[in-house]
């Protein structure tokens, strides 16, 4: 019975300790023992000794003025071996104002796939089912381990559209989609074949949603009841264990939960959800993630035109090769960090090496603004010293 289960975490999951061996991860820190899990608040905490103040000052003044690159900063919460050490905001906003996630929110989806894995409710390596599929869809062939590495096969067009037009992203959100963004999705046709070729894709994320809200209330098409049911799941199984009593998700008119785009909450509340991946998907001695859940979200995904993004989170790529597009985290960033990464520049950065989450809320629409907050928050990294 043991090897079994044992046998069942590897192929389903992957075990973490054997995968960040196999795989070269940087192990994941278990929590200080004399650090309070910050379920109800952040403790906060000291500097580390020797600590260059004055840089770190300069850096956090952006919430203070207009950069002509990073534009707006609006939060900034630096949280170091499990407290509190810097935070900053802009005027007008401060530790109880929530802002939106945008993309990062695909990080939570992940997060609750993994969740209602652990608890038995799916199969991430089989075909994810979805009521808006018709009964020959290819989109039925697509695992829900496919669908979060966004090797879905889709041909979806939202990063590199020239034009509001060939966004589908906006028309799925803002357009025809507006009022059934799943409907929306699985209309969509297939370009690849299913594990091949990566391309981001907030349709997918949208499908894995509404799926989500179908294992978690089944045989239920009733919108009002399926936001329920899934409103009680995400605050029960996750929100509420960790504290991000912030956090609000919102739903399309079909009773879907946008997980690619649409979580508010505060910068310390996100923060709570970037330190749950640091310390490897547990919480106060309990485990919310499936073992090996993390390695599974900032490992590098199977398709070989892409080297940038694991499953719903994003990753540092180990050489300079940067598929399918440059990186915005320059060389000098450490090589094992991940980060959730929204659109305007809404990122969670998780650094392992450093026991480090830091998370930067703000409005950053400019050209090379993605890689300015690269640089921006690679200065502040490096100014800590490794675990």
């Amino acid at each position: 019975m043991v090897r079994s289960l044992f046998a069942a975490c590897l192929l389903f999951f992957g075990c973490s300790e054997s995968l960040a061996a196999t795989t070269g991860l940087f192990p994941l820190a278990p929590q200080p023992s004399a650090t309070p899990w910050p379920t109800q608040e952040w403790a906060r905490g000291p500097l580390p000794r020797s600590f260059d103040r004055t840089s770190l000052a300069n850096l956090l003044g952006v919430v203070e003025r207009y950069d002509p690159y990073l534009q707006q900063t609006r939060e900034v919460v630096v949280i170091w071996r499990g407290r509190l050490v810097a935070e900053a905001y802009a005027s007008g906003f401060g530790p109880n104002t929530r802002l939106v996630s945008w993309s990062m929110a695909k990080s939570i989806n992940q997060a609750l796939v993994g969740i209602a894995a652990r608890k038995g409710l799916l199969n991430p390596d089989q075909p994810m089912p979805n009521a808006a599929y018709t009964a020959t869809d290819p989109h039925g062939r697509v695992t829900w381990r496919q669908w979060l590495n966004m090797v879905d096969g889709m041909d979806f067009h939202e990063d590199g559209a020239k034009r509001i037009e060939d966004n589908d992203s906006a028309d799925m959100l803002y357009g025809a989609g507006r009022f059934d963004i799943a409907g929306y999705a699985a209309r969509l046709p297939m370009a690849h074949p299913p594990g091949t070729v990566w391309n981001y894709n907030s349709a997918g994320m949208d499908l894995v949603a509404s799926s989500l809200g179908q294992v978690v209330a089944p045989h239920e098409s009733r919108p009002a009841v399926r936001r329920a049911a899934m409103t009680r799941f995400m605050n029960a199984e996750l929100f509420q264990r960790i504290g991000m009593h912030s956090a609000h998700v919102e739903f399309d008119p079909a009773g879907t939960a946008i997980l690619a785009s649409l979580v508010y909450a505060t910068a310390g509340d996100f923060a709570k959800f970037g330190y749950l991946y640091l310390r490897d998907g547990t919480w106060d001695g309990q485990r919310i993630l499936p073992s090996g859940w993390v390695d599974f979200a900032r490992r590098k995904n199977p398709a070989d035109n892409s080297d940038t993004y694991g499953a719903g989170w994003w990753i540092v790529p180990a050489d300079s090769s940067k598929k399918p597009y440059d990186s915005d985290i320059p060389p000098q960033a450490p090589r094992d960090m991940f980060y959730a990464d929204g659109h305007d520049g809404q990122h969670i950065f998780v650094v392992p090496s450093k026991d480090l989450v830091i998370v930067r809320l703000g409005v950053t629409y400019s050209a090379n603004g993605s890689a300015a907050i690269g640089r921006w928050v690679t200065s502040i990294i490096n100014l800590f010293p490794n675990r």
